[in-house]
Protein backbone atom coordinates (compact mmCIF):
# COMPACT_ATOMS: atom_id res chain seq x y z
CA UNK A 1 0.00 0.00 0.00
CA UNK A 2 1.64 3.06 -0.87
CA UNK A 3 2.18 5.59 2.17
CA UNK A 4 1.41 9.41 1.92
CA UNK A 5 0.84 11.79 4.51
CA UNK A 6 1.00 15.63 4.82
CA UNK A 7 2.78 18.05 6.03
CA UNK A 8 2.45 21.94 7.33
CA UNK A 9 5.13 23.92 7.69
CA UNK A 10 5.75 27.76 8.34
CA UNK A 11 8.43 29.41 6.73
CA UNK A 12 8.78 32.34 8.84
CA UNK A 13 10.88 32.55 11.39
CA UNK A 14 9.21 32.86 14.74
CA UNK A 15 10.67 35.37 17.39
CA UNK A 16 11.11 33.77 20.70
CA UNK A 17 12.37 35.63 23.85
CA UNK A 18 14.36 34.01 26.27
CA UNK A 19 14.61 35.17 30.12
CA UNK A 20 16.37 37.65 29.81
CA UNK A 21 14.40 39.61 27.54
CA UNK A 22 16.47 38.83 24.36
CA UNK A 23 14.86 38.75 21.18
CA UNK A 24 16.16 35.39 19.18
CA UNK A 25 15.34 34.33 15.91
CA UNK A 26 14.74 30.13 15.96
CA UNK A 27 14.32 29.15 12.61
CA UNK A 28 11.06 26.41 12.42
CA UNK A 29 11.97 23.10 12.99
CA UNK A 30 12.93 20.86 10.27
CA UNK A 31 13.67 18.04 12.36
CA UNK A 32 9.85 17.70 13.57
CA UNK A 33 9.25 16.55 9.25
CA UNK A 34 11.05 13.10 9.85
CA UNK A 35 9.39 13.21 13.25
CA UNK A 36 6.04 13.41 11.77
CA UNK A 37 7.05 11.51 8.81
CA UNK A 38 8.50 7.90 11.00
CA UNK A 39 5.01 8.44 13.49
CA UNK A 40 2.94 7.89 9.57
CA UNK A 41 4.74 5.43 8.81
CA UNK A 42 3.95 3.12 11.85
CA UNK A 43 0.32 4.14 12.14
CA UNK A 44 0.00 3.02 8.43
CA UNK A 45 1.35 -0.15 9.75
CA UNK A 46 -0.66 -1.23 12.60
CA UNK A 47 -3.44 -2.99 11.97
CA UNK A 48 -6.89 -0.99 12.39
CA UNK A 49 -8.79 -2.94 15.00
CA UNK A 50 -12.28 -3.34 14.03
CA UNK A 51 -14.98 -3.83 16.41
CA UNK A 52 -17.96 -6.49 15.75
CA UNK A 53 -21.02 -5.19 15.04
CA UNK A 54 -23.59 -4.97 18.01
CA UNK A 55 -27.00 -6.79 17.64
CA UNK A 56 -29.80 -5.55 19.40
CA UNK A 57 -32.85 -7.25 20.47
CA UNK A 58 -35.65 -6.36 18.20
CA UNK A 59 -38.06 -3.50 18.92
CA UNK A 60 -41.51 -4.47 20.10
CA UNK A 61 -44.02 -3.51 18.10
CA UNK A 62 -46.30 -1.09 20.73
CA UNK A 63 -43.31 0.61 20.98
CA UNK A 64 -42.79 1.00 17.42
CA UNK A 65 -46.51 2.38 16.91
CA UNK A 66 -45.56 4.82 19.95
CA UNK A 67 -42.82 6.03 18.22
CA UNK A 68 -44.10 6.18 14.85
CA UNK A 69 -46.70 8.23 16.80
CA UNK A 70 -44.12 10.32 18.42
CA UNK A 71 -42.22 11.10 15.13
CA UNK A 72 -45.45 12.48 13.63
CA UNK A 73 -46.45 14.69 16.44
CA UNK A 74 -42.95 15.81 16.09
CA UNK A 75 -43.56 16.62 12.09
CA UNK A 76 -46.51 18.63 12.88
CA UNK A 77 -44.99 21.46 14.84
CA UNK A 78 -42.47 21.72 12.31
CA UNK A 79 -42.54 25.40 10.94
CA UNK A 80 -41.67 25.00 6.82
CA UNK A 81 -39.37 27.74 5.40
CA UNK A 82 -40.48 27.43 1.85
CA UNK A 83 -42.87 25.36 -0.24
CA UNK A 84 -40.59 22.60 -0.74
CA UNK A 85 -39.78 22.12 2.55
CA UNK A 86 -43.69 21.92 2.99
CA UNK A 87 -44.22 19.11 0.74
CA UNK A 88 -40.96 17.40 1.91
CA UNK A 89 -42.84 17.35 5.27
CA UNK A 90 -46.28 16.41 4.21
CA UNK A 91 -44.99 13.29 2.34
CA UNK A 92 -43.19 12.21 5.77
CA UNK A 93 -46.23 12.39 7.27
CA UNK A 94 -48.19 10.65 5.05
CA UNK A 95 -45.70 7.68 5.41
CA UNK A 96 -46.01 7.54 9.07
CA UNK A 97 -49.80 7.79 9.02
CA UNK A 98 -49.40 4.72 6.57
CA UNK A 99 -47.33 2.53 8.88
CA UNK A 100 -49.18 3.58 11.62
CA UNK A 101 -52.39 2.78 9.73
CA UNK A 102 -51.03 -0.78 9.09
CA UNK A 103 -51.83 -3.70 10.32
CA UNK A 104 -47.96 -5.04 10.44
CA UNK A 105 -44.83 -2.45 10.79
CA UNK A 106 -41.76 -3.68 8.89
CA UNK A 107 -39.36 -4.18 11.18
CA UNK A 108 -36.68 -1.09 12.38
Amino acid sequence: MPCSAYLFMRTKKKDVRTEAGEVSDVPSSVSSTAAITAVAENQATVPALVQPAVVHEPIPQEQQWELLKWILEEKRKLKPKDPEEKMRIDEEKALLKQFIRSKSIPSL
